[in-house]
């Protein structure tokens, strides 16, 4: 094993053949702003008790959208209050809260996604940082002010169907040249989606087998998610099953969850390129505390859509263990926006791939979108148009990360340190380590970063290899 101190001369020393830095050093922390974080999460609950029953008969076969939907209607109709189910199995497909409306899913009750399609209308929304058509959620929450899910029951969205669809549309598209547009093309299905509402809490429920991500909080502000917990590998490994996506939404409590899915465990987002810069909404004044990450591919992870800008984070007392990344920033040369002023504190991860990984040119295959020969612009739908409209002037779509604060973080077993990817036009700049310890197989790379300061930090360089076990299906895709 072999131990480094920092500050020291360390990477000029022992690495400089390999980075392309620049560091300074500190001998004192630095002092934050975080008087925002009290005023982040809902500040409003359902205040009716009235009960409405959903009048349905417990099995696993008949859809009853229908009768659901019904009763969270008249619920609505007459002031709010609270929809139960009996203790059982129910299968449904996309239902719409409306305003004071508390859903409640109660131990004993288990909510089964119906594997149709056509049970999920398609609606107006964003996936991914592109406005565009896309099925509705299993739950969805959209133009709404007040409401609730809540509850020690499960919803288990069964979204194998949605996997088994996109792996075999991802053979067809890779052949052709089109692996930047199979993921909007799949279409498949969300969890929950909370849209264009505020006020909104989620609490204690359990999700499992997502079709796409598990829950997505867009265009919205004062959302609580407390205690939720999400299980996307129990029927296998589905692609794109993040945990909680935070989708150009301000003033987010997230807390006392815990996620083991197959990508993003923690996700801040804000947009994709043209289209993204175009709407050009941030994610901002967001908590994410007394969390916890299992399998994924990044227990807290800014991007890749970061058009809007994602700035006034704090992630602290988190945990993570056989998660891909630890702190995660990722985007491209096409997106834009400024990521800034984000705190990543007093947490604990052990067996991880990458301790810390920032890229501002990941994974191009994906990221950069050309039509091939033999397809007519004119014909293709309008979200292709979208992701192939070209960000002018060029600079505008060169992502900034800027700003970052790193304290009291202790991290074991991981693959490697530092994967740091900056652009010789955009430098990773002003990441600042504090009273942070890194055991790790490898010191990593940084590549065009700018005034890194460690106050305190210890490395340790161990070799033996990260459980081949660590981290979801991103992780295993790269590697293939």
């Amino acid at each position: 094993m072999r131990k480094v101190k920092l500050p020291i001369l360390f990477i000029s020393v022992l690495l400089s053949s390999y980075f392309n830095y620049s560091i300074a050093q500190t001998n004192q922390p630095a002092h934050f702003d975080l008087s925002w974080v009290p005023k982040t999460g809902a500040k409003q609950f359902p205040s009716s008790l009235k009960l409405y029953k959903v009048d349905a008969v417990s099995d696993s076969i008949h859809v009853i959208t229908k009768k659901i939907q019904a009763t969270i209607d008249e619920c609505a109709k007459n002031g709010g209050g609270i929809v139960k189910f009996a203790p059982g199995m129910y299968v449904t497909g996309s239902i719409f809260l409306k305003q004071g409306v508390h859903l409640k899913i109660d131990k004993g009750v288990l909510i089964l996604g119906s594997q149709s399609f056509h049970d999920y209308p398609e609606i107006d929304t964003r996936i991914a940082g592109i406005e565009m058509k896309w099925p509705a959620a299993l739950i969805n929450i959209i133009d709404v002010k007040n409401a609730a899910v809540t509850g020690d029951g499960i919803v288990n969205a069964r979204g194998k169907f949605c996997w088994d669809k996109y792996w075999a549309m991802r053979k067809d598209y890779d052949a052709k040249g089109l692996r930047w547009i199979v993921d909007y093309d799949a279409k498949r299905v969300r969890t929950l989606l909370v849209q264009n509402s505020s006020q909104i809490t989620l609490k204690g429920v359990t999700f499992k087998n997502a079709g796409f991500w598990t829950v997505q909080l867009l265009y919205s502000h004062n959302i609580t998610v407390d205690g939720i917990i999400i299980r996307n590998n129990e029927d296998g490994s589905g692609p794109s099953t993040d945990g909680v996506d935070v989708d150009s939404s301000t003033w987010v409590m997230i807390e006392n969850c815990d996620i083991d899915c197959n990508d993003d465990n923690f996700c801040l987002k804000a947009g994709r390129d043209w289209d993204g810069l175009r709407v050009n909404r941030p994610t901002e004044y967001v908590v994410i505390k007394k969390c916890i990450a299992r399998r994924g591919a990044g227990l807290v992870t800014l991007g890749s859509e970061t058009s809007g800008g994602i700035r006034h984070i704090l992630a602290t007392n988190l945990s993570a263990k056989h998660t891909d990344n630890g702190l995660r920033i990722k985007s491209a040369f096409t997106r834009g926006g400024v990521l800034e002023d984000i705190h990543f504190t007093n947490s604990v991860l052990d067996s991880i791939t990458n301790a810390y990984q920032f890229n501002l040119n990941w994974y191009p295959a994906y990221s950069y979108s050309e039509l091939p020969k033999g397809y007519s612009y004119d014909s293709v739908p309008a979200y292709w148009k979208s992701i192939l409209h070209k960000v002018t002037p060029e600079e505008k779509g060169i992502p900034h990360a800027k700003n970052i604060y790193i304290e009291n973080v202790k991290i074991t077993n991981a693959g490697s340190a530092f994967v740091g990817t900056g652009y010789e036009k955009s430098l990773l700049e002003n990441f600042v380590f504090t009273n942070c310890v890194i055991t790790a197989a490898s010191i990593g790379n940084m590549e065009f970063t700018k005034g890194w300061k460690f106050n305190n930090v210890t490395i340790d360089i161990d070799k033996k290899p990260v459980l081949p076990e660590a981290g979801g299906i991103e992780q295993k895709e790269r590697l293939k």
